[in-house]
This record gives structure tokens, C-alpha cells and sequence, in this order.
């Protein structure tokens, strides 16, 4: 097994957490990629490409790694919804999202800065929620302030109390790192997990 570095470009405790389930050794960096969508990009498209911005922005500083780049967004009836940020964006995020299927689609992307092969893919997730009131909500946020999670739903925490049902191909997708689809990448660039 190759002992080339594994860096994750990111700062997110999430994804540092998701990544160390694998027992890889890895480092985390900033990207400082830009995130702004390009006018009517849909979600699908938008978080393949801020992955991959998110890897290259980070490989310069690794000429022989292999750099991992990961985003979220959550979109509901075509309405992208990134971070809430703060309790305000949050309470409207979490009243869109009541009653409604959310797709959560996370890009992913590993660079191999030592020969340029990258592979990409978007993973999408499935919740539904259920009604939620206006005391439910603020509840909520007084509980789990998930200012930093896409639309402000924090499935490992207590967000899980908001839905209905759940439903995609790997549950690490919905935390921000879709461990099994990265696994397959790893593989397939010569350093395999296990």
C-alpha cells in the first residue's frame, strides 16, 4: 500500500470525523476556495465543481498526494440552501424545509496532484421532514444551533427528531463525506483503505 500523504481539504470537524473511521493517516488544510454558485448553476452541478475547487486549491502545496475535496448543499423543490450561519437563516431554512423531501447532494472529489487523475462524483441523500411547528423549530435551534450544517439540520445530533424518513446508499454521505464512494476512489487511484 502506497504511503503517499491523504489530504483532506478542509476544516470541517465533520469530515475530519468521517475520515478518521477509515484509520488512514491524513492532514487537514484550509482550501480558501471560492464557494459562491455561478448564476442558475443547479445543485447537482455546483458541489462537484467547489469539490474539485476545493482539492486544487489545496495541491499546489502537495506535489505528491492525493487531495480530497468534499461539499454540501441541501436543495428543496429546486432552491439550493447551504449554511443558515445564523439562528435567523436557520428558523427560515428549517420552516422551508418542514413537510418537504430535501435532497442533501455532496460533491466529492480526489485529486492525485503527482499525475493530475482526478475522479468526482455527487452522492445525494434523501429526508423527508416531517411538519414542523414554530415551537418545534425554536426548540430545536435552542438545543442544536446547527448554524455551520446545510439547512440547518444536523442528523447526528437532534436533528434526527425532525424527520420522517431517510433514505440514500450511504449514511456518511448525509454527515458531508461519502466515506463508501470515497473508498472506491482511494482504490481506484492505488492506496486502498483496507
Amino acid at each position: 500500500m502506497s504511503e503517499r500523504p491523504l489530504i483532506l481539504a478542509s476544516t470541517s470537524p465533520y469530515r475530519r470525523q468521517l475520515l478518521e473511521r477509515l484509520g488512514v493517516p491524513f492532514a487537514t488544510e484550509a482550501p480558501g476556495a471560492d464557494e459562491t454558485p455561478c448564476p442558475g448553476e443547479p445543485p447537482e452541478t455546483l458541489v462537484v465543481r467547489l469539490a474539485e475547487a476545493k482539492a486544487r486549491a489545496v495541491a499546489p502545496r502537495y506535489p505528491d498526494a492525493l487531495v480530497i475535496g468534499s461539499d454540501q448543499v441541501a436543495s428543496v423543490e429546486g432552491e439550493i440552501l447551504g449554511k443558515p450561519g445564523d439562528r435567523a437563516r436557520a428558523e427560515r431554512q428549517l420552516h422551508r424545509l418542514s413537510g418537504r423531501t430535501v435532497v442533501f447532494h455532496t460533491g466529492l472529489c480526489l485529486l492525485d496532484t503527482r499525475t493530475q487523475a482526478v475522479w468526482r462524483d455527487r452522492v445525494p441523500f434523501f429526508v423527508t421532514f416531517r411538519e414542523l411547528s414554530e415551537a418545534t423549530i425554536q426548540a430545536y435551534l435552542d438545543r442544536e444551533p446547527a448554524f455551520d450544517c446545510a439547512g440547518a439540520f444536523k442528523s447526528e445530533g437532534l436533528g434526527i427528531a425532525l424527520c420522517q424518513r431517510m433514505e440514500g446508499e450511504d449514511p456518511t454521505t448525509l454527515l458531508g463525506l461519502p466515506l463508501i464512494r470515497l473508498c472506491q476512489m482511494l482504490e481506484a487511484a492505488g492506496r486502498p483503505v483496507i
